[in-house]
């Protein structure tokens, strides 16, 4: 089946719009619709040529503790030779829409809508659009956490039809999570995956767990628990949830849901604020 991911376009609504949408934010999570990511709330990078972005989760007291999180737009002959400014830094991307020449390490890649790329901290990576249309990427950053003993892992880039879904216990394939990272190598201390649901796939449960989770709906709507509300979500929506705020699903239909999830993974707990 071929996969489709929303992907903003900016603008703005009408004068007669109504102002009422789904946007809220409190202490245990937020919604950030597709409907917020406007042309007036995006931002530049350093050392990036014609690109814009949507900051849709950054290290804040009270919001994101672990990461943050762009929806970068970079038109045709933009891109950057010096991307990422953090050594502490480590980074994936994951293309949602055009085409994207990535070289990392000498070595060159055609980036398409579905391809992921990890990035370790201090990767010598360039990225560039030599398309004659807009490219849209997720790039997921976070500081690694280095283990004395332990190795930083290495890059890697493949592609989400590379991927197969793991199909959770007892679903039948209703609900499945690809996995682009060995979940039992604890070099890695993050995860993006993306999760799949079938029409009437659920969340049985509501999880209540220690990591941080950001979800941003590449397809599809559903009902979403976050703390002890049902919140209806759709295609190009993003969700912070805060750790240990619960949260369930149920996909109604009539098509897939589908969302791209961060989790923070494989340490200690912090038991001191300068180690965070």
């Amino acid at each position: 089946m071929s996969n489709t991911y929303y992907v903003p376009t900016g603008g703005l609504p009408a004068q007669t719009d109504l102002t009422t949408d789904r946007a809220m934010f409190t202490e245990a999570y937020a919604v950030l619709p597709r409907g917020t990511m406007r042309d007036i709330v995006t931002s530049l990078l350093p050392f990036w040529e014609k690109t814009r972005l949507w900051i849709i989760a950054r290290p804040l007291s009270g919001f994101s503790e672990t990461f943050s999180q762009y929806i970068v737009e970079v038109a045709p002959g933009g891109g950057s030779d010096k991307p990422e400014l953090d050594p502490s830094a480590e980074g994936v991307l994951f293309v949602v829409g055009g085409e994207l020449q990535l070289d990392l390490t000498g070595g060159k890649h055609d980036l398409r809508a579905g391809s992921y790329v990890f990035l370790p901290p201090q990767a010598q990576w360039t990225l560039h659009n030599t398309s004659a249309a807009n490219a849209s990427f997720h790039w997921i950053r976070k500081a690694y956490q280095r283990v004395e003993g332990i190795d930083v892992p290495e890059a890697f880039v493949t592609h989400e039809d590379d991927v197969p879904g793991g199909e959770m216990p007892g679903t039948e394939g209703r609900w499945t999570t690809q996995r682009f990272a060995d979940p039992t190598d604890v070099r890695h201390d993050m995860h993006v995956n993306i999760v799949n649901f079938e029409p009437g796939g659920v969340i049985p449960f509501p999880e209540t767990h220690v990591m941080e989770h950001g979800l941003y709906v590449l397809e599809g709507k559903a009902v979403y628990l976050l703390n002890k509300d049902w919140i209806e979500v759709q295609e190009g929506d993003f969700m912070w949830l805060r750790a240990f705020c619960p949260q369930a699903c149920y996909a109604g239909g009539p098509g897939r849901f589908r969302y791209l999830l961060y989790k923070d993974v494989n340490r200690h707990a912090p038991l001191s604020r300068q180690l965070l």
